[in-house]
């Protein structure tokens, strides 16, 4: 997800990164390049964590003394803007979650901001990730659910295609519209009220479709890549296995949400 991040915003911000390994980096071109996560928060104002749940605080605690002046933005599912500021201080934070259609710059993005971070650097990072596709501002109590729809929500519409052996070359057009409503049902079952489900749900719907055809990966190999271990997505695709609906996949993906936040 970062490497896709670095891609799209770079087109109209100057971007800096640093990964630990080197290849990753070396792929990236247009970007400058830092020498540790310490150098990388020195020449920035805006840090956008992409780093797996269990590296996360390590991270925090290497950069909390360099942080105070900047804006701190997750993408790690699970983690609490309270759980960030306890680490780093009364800095500026930023809770974003992207999906797999930031690829090619579909995504579904939501937004929700800590206790000490100001409207306008909420709005930055909105533009931010306006580079990603589209973007939702929420408060923090529907970010779980959110991360159960438009997070996870591929993987139920890759986990069909994939049992029903679809492909960009048979996929019937009247199945969208069958993956649109089973999607929106879902939002309702987690929280979102009717219009904010449909749209979440049209939107993850129609930029998840765009990836497939634009790939032509099998649907069972991008259902893989939103699929993390011990993960929302995870939880859901096993209800999915044992038959049960989007709405009751949602649901688990969701408490699996909140169960990693109860980690902390």
């Amino acid at each position: 997800m970062g490497a896709a991040m670095a891609e799209r915003i770079k087109s109209k911000y100057p971007v800096t990164v640093f990964d630990k390994d080197e290849v990753k980096t070396m792929l990236l071109s247009g970007v400058n390049v830092a020498a540790d996560n310490v150098d990388l928060v020195k020449k920035v104002d805006t840090l956008i964590l992409a780093v797996k749940p269990q590296d996360f605080d390590a991270v925090l605690e290497e950069i909390k003394d360099f942080s105070k002046e900047k804006m701190i933005i997750s993408i790690a599912a699970g983690i609490t803007t309270e759980h960030i500021e306890k680490i780093i201080g009364e800095s500026k934070v930023v809770r974003v979650m992207p999906n797999i259609c930031a690829k090619i710059g579909e995504a579904q993005t939501i937004l929700c901001k800590g206790r000490f971070t100001e409207k306008k650097d909420l709005n930055f990072a909105k533009r931010l990730f306006d580079c990603l596709g589209k973007t939702w501002l929420m408060e923090e109590e529907m970010m779980d659910a959110a991360t159960a729809i438009s997070g996870s929500g591929p993987a139920y519409i890759y986990y069909d295609m994939e049992i029903h052996k679809y492909d960009s070359r048979n996929f019937p057009d009247m199945v969208k519209e069958d993956y649109t409503e089973r999607l929106t049902e879902a939002a309702r079952n987690v929280g979102f009220d009717p219009k904010s489900a449909l749209e979440l749900a049209q939107s993850t719907t129609s930029s998840s479709l765009k990836l497939f055809s634009f790939l032509g990966m099998p649907p069972a190999e991008l259902r893989k890549q939103v699929t993390s271990p011990g993960g929302t997505t995870e939880a859901a695709i096993k209800i999915l296995m044992q038959g049960g609906s989007w709405a009751e996949a949602a649901l688990a993906a969701k408490m699996r949400a909140e169960e990693l936040s109860k980690k902390e």
